[in-house]
């Protein structure tokens, strides 16, 4: 996902964009191994092989750099969860199974990411860049059922979804505290918590259907025009 320019920026040229992204590798190899308190810019600069004066120059403070990492992250994530389901899923429950699977296989696999978004310590703008994605993510999830079964009205449907998503977070966040890492069977709690808190607003059986192209396409919300207003 490419980085959106607010009116009146000048877009970041791909030299420029290049040095972001190693900064942000440089500040991904060091959290997997280091709390956040003992990364310094210093030392994320010094990872990267940049000076430390052309780090400040993209970076005044390093929280601005786990608050960029943390967004990659989330796009990361975010796409993983727009993807076509194949094959295609029968129950609302399968998709939640699904894709809680597929996310902490994710942060497993990426330590600095489960210390950014599950670790001790979190500052309030990367937990705020985390619920921004978990925000995304819930509208998606919407469309994704949508795209997938015949739904009834349901009311604040995706507020719905983000608290099963906060369920979730919460969960492995106690599995990372005591482990390091988030167990299956802290995975399959987090499912199960999810789904049973659903289940007091979905109904058990959603008919699926067979999602048509423009269906498919509207799960990713990200690429849908704003609304008009």
């Amino acid at each position: 996902m490419k980085p959106r320019v607010k009116q009146g920026e000048r877009p970041m040229r791909s030299r420029g964009l290049k040095r972001v992204q190693d900064i942000l590798d440089a500040t991904e190899i060091l959290l997997a191994e280091k709390s956040n308190e003992d990364v310094s810019l210093a030392q994320i600069a010094e990872q990267a092989e940049i000076p430390l004066a052309s780090l400040y120059h993209f970076f005044p403070n390093r929280n601005a750099a786990f608050v960029a990492l943390a967004k990659r992250f989330n796009e990361q994530l975010y796409r993983l969860a727009i993807e076509p389901m194949d094959p295609r899923p029968t129950s609302w429950q399968q998709v939640v199974s699904f894709r809680q699977a597929r996310s902490a296989a994710f942060l497993n696999a990426r330590p600095a990411a489960l210390r950014l978004f599950l670790g001790a310590g979190v500052s309030v703008d990367v937990r705020a860049a985390d619920w921004a994605g978990n925000e995304a993510v819930a509208r998606s999830r919407v469309k994704l059922l949508e795209a997938y079964f015949h739904l009834p009205y349901i009311k604040d449907l995706q507020t719905k979804i983000a608290v099963a998503i906060a369920l979730q977070d919460g969960i492995w966040a106690l599995s990372y505290g005591r482990l390091g890492f988030i167990a299956p069977e802290f995975v399959d709690a987090s499912t199960e918590a999810a789904i049973s808190y659903l289940r007091n607003y979905l109904p058990q059986h959603f008919e699926p259907r067979m999602p048509d192209p423009e269906a498919l396409a509207a799960i990713d919300v990200l690429a849908q025009p704003a609304p008009a207003t």
